[in-house]
């Protein structure tokens, strides 16, 4: 519910900030320069952080910009390797995104594809709850799919070209536990038995982990690139982890620790550090775009 986010926000951003300025000795007197998500998201959180920052760093005296979460994410890469350098290429996989974007210089991105509906980490949360896993949905499928058969039930790895669907793979998890024996589901209509369960995940898994690194795949063969991260939420995920790096292992492969693949403040302050290097500090006045589509 947006409104109640926006209103959540604003009630805990001031916390949240004190509790991460706890980190330096002189706390606000040692910021250089401020730094804050102007978009992609929902508008009214997007408004209070932006007004928030703006607040501060006029009180304070400091530079301020705007940068894209998404340009966080892609940095995020660079957080977990400083020696890590364009041109590389990002695969951005979380709970809103799936998209393959080159960093062709700092502050110059391409975004070479997207999923056509489904994100992957929307994906893994919607199974979870058709199996009956609890949300968050990536890190409950994952832990049920180690003990799981991932070829008891085989489900479609889509393909399209130059992007991702995971609406299919979705819906036949749908199909596959609607066909399960009545004696096999619960009254709530999710299996009953713990390994079925497991072997869904299992299932389920395999075949998202196997569309992603198609996608990835292909993107490389677009760009020639020599260096590749995989970076977002789903990125925390260790079978896509162990994945990329096997199947692309000739090659620079880095993936950020699970403390920057999800959200975080980290990835959003390199974003910012390269903007201001290269662009220096926004006017006034920072405009927010929820469909904000920018990847440097």
């Amino acid at each position: 519910m947006p409104e109640l986010a926006a209103r959540s926000h604003l009630e805990a951003i001031s916390t949240v900030v004190d509790s991460a300025l706890h980190a330096l000795p002189g706390g606000w007197d040692d910021l250089d320069a401020m730094t804050v998500t102007r978009g992609p998201g929902l508008a009214g959180c997007l408004l209070v952080g932006t007004l928030y920052a703006e607040g501060a760093a006029l009180a304070r005296g400091l530079p301020l910009c705007g940068v894209s979460h998404m340009a966080g994410h892609v940095y995020s890469a660079w957080l977990a390797d400083p020696s890590l350098e364009p041109p590389y290429l990002a695969l951005v996989v979380s709970g809103g995104h799936t998209e393959c974007v080159l960093l062709r210089e700092h502050g110059v991105a391409e975004r070479l594809g997207g999923t056509r509906d489904d994100a992957a980490g929307e994906a893994f949360d919607k199974v979870a709850r058709l199996i009956g896993l609890p949300y968050p949905g990536g890190p409950a499928v994952e832990r049920a799919a180690r003990a799981g058969d991932a070829t008891r039930f085989p489900l479609p790895v889509t393909r399209i070209p130059g992007g991702f669907s995971f609406s299919g793979l979705k819906t036949a998890v749908r199909y596959t536990v609607r066909d399960l024996p009545d004696a096999e589901r619960t009254e709530t209509g999710v299996p009953r038995d713990g390994q079925t369960v497991s072997d869904l995940a299992a299932s389920f898994q395999q075949a998202a982990i196997a569309q992603l690194v198609a996608g990835l795949e292909e993107a490389l063969e677009r760009t020639e690139a020599e260096r590749i991260a995989v970076v977002g939420g789903v990125a925390a995920n260790g079978a896509l982890r162990d994945a990329v790096r096997a199947h692309f292992a000739p090659l620079e492969v880095t993936v950020p620790p699970l403390s920057l693949c999800t959200d975080n403040a980290a990835m959003i302050g390199a974003a910012g550090w390269h903007r201001l290097r290269l662009r220096g500090p926004d006017p006034p006045g920072i405009v927010v775009d929820p469909s904000l589509e920018e990847y440097a």
